[in-house]
């Protein structure tokens, strides 16, 4: 039987199933993050710009250059090695909306195809890009995500990139694409050290940017094990 659009193939569902497995076991001994587990929280904006075309995605597609919302974010070493060991890296979003607030979740991958949709350890945040690896659906098809770091260069640990977001902004530039096309700016993320900042739990899989859609492999493969740690921590 082929799968229909709202149904995921076999192969994503025991995909999802076998990593929800792995995470609960994870948890077991690194509660309550099996992954990411040191992290750095920061706040900051996401400013809009001119864009050259249209994505499918009302919220990318919608505000007007100028526009700005706010933001807390994440910045995590994904197996939470020691600073001095490449990891991958991840940066989370949080951002408001006008119906509430979104996630967006980006990890350490290539640019170029095939290796934006490869995970890719790295040293320092400042060097390679992150994107969101699976594809978002909009109107106009399938759109990934990426964050690529301007200035200031950081540095690879942890307590050095508080330090140094503390007297500058951490700029990037995010974009948009096809699996396979080019990337298209459309706003700068602007960061900082934030003492005040919550510690928010992200999940893009059900908190999603406004007028897109998730795939339903996308959804069988990550909700299982996102669904699974949050009921632990609950």
């Amino acid at each position: 039987m082929t799968p229909t659009a709202a149904e995921p193939a076999a192969a994503a569902t025991l995909l999802g199933r076998t990593l929800r497995r792995v995470f609960v076991a994870a948890q077991r001994v690194r509660s309550p993050r099996p992954i990411h587990p040191r992290g750095l929280t920061l706040g900051g904006n996401v400013f809009w710009g001119h864009r050259d075309g249209t994505s499918g995605i009302h919220w990318i597609d919608d505000p007007a250059p100028g526009d700005r919302t706010e933001i807390v974010a994440r910045f995590s070493r994904s197996l939470g090695l020691p600073d001095h060991l490449p990891d991958i890296l991840g940066l989370a979003l949080h951002v408001k909306t006008d119906t509430g607030h979104a996630d967006i979740e980006l990890a350490s991958t290539g640019s170029g195809v095939p290796l934006r949709f490869v995970l890719i350890p790295r040293w320092r945040p400042s060097r390679g890009v992150l994107t969101t690896l699976v594809p978002y659906r909009g109107d106009n098809g399938p759109v990934l995500l990426r964050a690529r770091p301007l200035r200031p260069s950081l540095p690879s640990g942890l307590g050095d990139i508080d330090e140094e977001l503390r007297s500058a902004s951490w700029q990037l530039t995010l974009s948009y694409a096809t699996p396979g096309g080019a990337w298209h700016p459309f706003a700068l993320l602007s960061l900082d050290s934030r003492d005040d900042a919550a510690d928010i739990r992200f999940d893009a899989g059900r908190h999603i940017i406004p007028g897109a859609r998730t795939y339903p492999w996308v959804r069988a493969i990550r909700q299982p094990s996102y669904d699974a740690v949050q009921r632990h921590n609950r």
